[in-house]
């Protein structure tokens, strides 16, 4: 029991954290190397990161998300925050 109420605790405030994150104001670029190593793409019109099999992350207009494989993932928008923990559930909070 104390690790799920630790495990709410983290996603709220993750989830938190997403909220008061700046949208970006650019358009994410596509972040793929062909021989699948850790890639990085920054441009006037947005970033994004991965690490195959990791984590990504995006920054783009109006859009802020990231994520781990088979663990926690949110993103924020204009509109929205939303987060989610896998075996826990997700969570979507309008702005």
């Amino acid at each position: 029991m104390r690790i799920k109420a630790i495990s709410t605790v983290f996603a709220g405030a993750a989830v938190v954290a997403l909220a008061w994150a700046a949208p970006a104001v650019a358009d994410p670029p596509d972040c793929v190397n062909p021989d699948g190593s850790p890639c990085n793409v920054v441009t006037p019109g947005g970033a994004t990161g991965a690490i195959p099999g990791g984590p990504e992350g995006t920054a783009g207009p109006g859009l802020v998300e990231g994520s781990i494989p088979g663990g926690p993932s949110g993103q924020v928008t204009p509109g929205d925050v939303s987060g989610c923990i896998p075996g826990i559930g997700c969570l979507n909070i309008p702005r």
